[in-house]
Order: C-alpha cells, then structure tokens, then sequence
C-alpha cells in the first residue's frame, strides 16, 4: 500500500462519531493529536489556533448543560412569535446534534487567535486592504486546518471524534466565561474525542463531477 493509499483509508474511514465507551483517553494522546494539529499550514505562518482539553466529565457535562439551557431558551423565543413547529424541531432534530458530546471523555475547545504578520503590520494595516472582519475570518479558516488535522490523526491512532459547531453558535460566551477564555479569542468549534462505541455507516457524497470544475 502506498502512502497515498494509506492517507485516503484514512480521510474516507473518518465517521462522526456520537457515542463513546467509558475508556478514558490518555493525556500522551492529546498532546500527539495537538502536535499535528500544529503541522496544518496557516496564513502566513501565523498559527492562529490555541487548543483547550476539557478532560475533566463534570465540566464536559457543565459545558452540554449550558448549550441545552441556551437551545431551549431560542425555542421558547420561537414560540413566542408563533413558531412553535419550528421551536419543537429545534428542540428534538437540532438538539442532539448540539450536544453530542455529554458521554465522551475529552472535550476539544477550538480557539482562533487574532491574526497578525509582518503583512498585515507593514502592509495591510496601513493601506487599510480589508474591514478589521476579514482578519477575524482569517483565524478561523486556519484554526480548522488544523482542526482536521487533529481529527484524521485522532481516526488514524484509534480515537473517534465529532466536530460540532452547535454549542458554539448557543453558548460561546457561556463557554468562554467558564474556561476563562481572553475576549480576543473565538471559540471556532468543539470535537468530542473518545474511543467509539459505534461507528456510523458511510454517509453519501456529492460525486465528484458535480462538485469540480475544471477549466483548461
């Protein structure tokens, strides 16, 4: 098998998983996935990425509660204008997929740091190239490189893992104010890291050909 061929075993084997044994996860083993998160390429250079190891089950549980209180509070905002079909779905279909991680014993915090290079001191910034915005972005898009990389390493060392976005979107600033995170730094996303209880079928993917346009 070449290395090609042992790379894509890797990103097409990789499930979302959701449900995870009581095996806890060894603190070597973050630290191995987190020096290859680090290896992602970043704009610049810059390596805007930090990485928090919820390792501890009561703040894990603490963290899904506040995204549950917060979902429920958005529901019940809905059905005060009305929406109560949509309040309920929010609840039972969006609800689980928030909080997928209250059984898993580590709990990944994804931070962006503020972007900065020697570009945007002695260039950009001074030209004004883009809105104050665009360098919040920047962090972000490279903070989940190296989140992807943490996830195919985490798959290819035996660990399941699950990116969620949910409890981000509901309670952010919750989170951040519960692991002292600085202002200046967005909470991107949230991985469950365990070992799998189950894995999940294969989910269905655009073909390539309706997804790629080449241009000669």
């Amino acid at each position: 098998m070449t290395l090609y061929d042992t790379v894509k075993e890797v990103i097409h084997s990789r499930r979302s998983v959701r449900r995870f044994t009581e095996q806890p996860v060894a603190v070597e083993d973050v630290k191995e996935l987190i020096d290859c998160a680090r290896y992602a390429p970043s704009d610049t250079n810059s390596q805007t990425w930090e990485f928090i190891a919820v390792m501890n089950r009561e703040r894990i549980r603490q963290i899904e509660q506040m995204t549950w209180d917060a979902l429920h509070a958005k529901a019940a905002e809905a059905e005060k204008r009305g929406l109560t079909k949509e309040a309920r779905l929010l609840v039972k279909s969006f609800g689980p997929y928030a909080t997928a991680f209250s059984d898993a014993p580590v709990l990944i915090i994804g931070l962006a740091t503020p972007y900065t290079s020697k570009f945007r001191d002695r260039i950009f910034d001074p030209i004004q190239f883009v809105p104050e915005a665009v360098w919040e972005e920047e962090g972000i898009k490279s903070s989940c490189l190296a989140l992807q990389n943490l996830m195919l390493a985490a798959h290819a060392r035996g660990l399941a893992t699950c990116p969620m976005t949910g409890p981000v979107l509901l309670a952010a600033d919750a989170i951040k104010s519960l692991l002292d995170i600085p202002p200046d730094r967005q909470v991107n996303m949230v991985l469950s890291l365990g070992y799998a209880a189950d894995t999940p079928a294969k989910l269905p993917r655009k073909p390539v050909e309706e997804i790629l346009r080449i241009i000669e």
